[in-house]
């Protein structure tokens, strides 16, 4: 019993990153079932495993609260740590999206579209009560420093962005007064989350370049400026077709062209992680933490938009290059699941 409350006491909210990365990891491999059909079944059990690794979590999480609120409310004052709090309502975004998108698949369409509705509106409201909650704690936190600014603060911004990639899907299946006014909501929450990430990353840049190096835990986290891009660029296709209906026809080439030149964004990212994982690990100043996790979710986001516009803009050589990224993607996704099976006792002590 006291190994259990120690378990409990110390959960990490970052925890559900692990439904982030297995749920995008899931999603894509129905995309680039394409190329090979087998990843038409692997996309479905992973979808299965998602849900059923949520339902494990969000057991410890409430019951932190409700059992050791000093301990959480701790976590989410720290500067690093309380970034990971935003992970738990865009893992609820993520599952709404493999609902709509794997779900039909083996829970038919109807359970998907029920299940996704809820999930989908329980994230919405935490997500935007991290976005708005984080930000105020650390503008009242006067030993905030500089060097504790890393690509990490950039998700509760991500919250927002992910907001419209199931909500736009959604938007037909809704009740046709409120189809308008949840359109809004949606292009308003991805407006919010892109100007923050605007802004936060123009201050990660200055902290890059001024401060020291990130310590090697938090390196991973340089994987993270894929994610606002990833997702950023599928909620705006997502939401283009939906936003012709009520804005007109153009609309859906002026917001698929801002698409495609925020996923080329994602270009130069790419190779910046990638350059900058090869060098952490050439210092040998990589060891294991939570936030390899990071390696997943936002490499997967970018992975995703790089189909769809592959697929909208009917650019095949895109698509291979989405499809190597996917490959990528899998290594990482599986190097993780063993890093965190192998370091699963001291991550729960600690």
């Amino acid at each position: 019993m006291e190994y259990l409350n120690n378990s409990i006491r110390g959960f990490s909210p970052a925890w559900f990153a692990s439904v982030m990365g297995t749920g995008i990891l899931a999603i894509t491999s129905k995309f680039y079932a394409d190329f090979i059909p087998l990843l038409q079944d692997v996309s479905v059990v992973l979808g299965a495993i998602n849900m059923v690794l949520f339902l494990v979590l969000i057991i410890p999480w409430i019951w932190r609260w409700f059992g050791y609120k000093e301990q959480a409310l701790a976590d989410l004052h720290a500067p690093v740590i309380g970034q990971f709090y935003a992970t738990m309502p865009i893992a609820c975004l993520v599952l709404a999206a493999d609902l709509l998108v794997i779900g039909p698949d083996y829970l038919g369409l109807t359970v998907s579209l029920e299940l996704a509705r809820w999930f989908w509106g329980i994230g919405v409201i935490l997500a935007i009560i991290m976005a708005v909650t984080i930000p105020i704690l650390y503008f009242i936190n006067p030993d905030i420093k500089k060097e504790a600014l890393n690509p990490a603060w950039f998700m509760p911004p991500v919250s927002l962005i992910v907001v419209p990639v199931a909500g736009a899907k959604l938007i037909p299946y809704w009740p046709f007064e409120l189809q308008v006014p949840l359109l809004i909501i949606n292009l308003i929450s991805w407006s919010c989350g892109f100007f923050l990430y605007l802004m936060l990353s123009t201050a990660c840049f200055y902290r890059f370049i001024c401060c020291s190096p990130l310590p090697g835990f938090l390196a991973p986290t340089m994987w993270i400026n894929l994610g606002p891009i990833g997702v950023g660029t599928i909620a705006l296709l997502n939401l283009a077709p939906v936003s012709t209906f009520y804005f007109g026809n153009v609309m859906a080439g002026v917001i698929n062209m801002f698409g495609l030149i925020f996923w080329g964004f994602g270009f130069w990212w790419l190779i910046m992680a990638l350059f900058t994982t090869v060098w952490y690990f050439r210092k040998n100043n990589l060891p294991y933490a939570m936030s390899w996790w990071a390696f997943t979710f936002p490499l997967g986001a970018y992975t995703g938009a790089t189909y769809l516009i592959a697929d909208i803009f009917n650019i095949s050589v895109i698509k291979y290059y989405g499809f190597a990224c996917y490959w990528l993607l899998f290594i990482f996704w599986f190097i993780v699941v063993i890093k965190t099976f192998v370091h699963i006792k001291e991550i729960l002590n600690a």
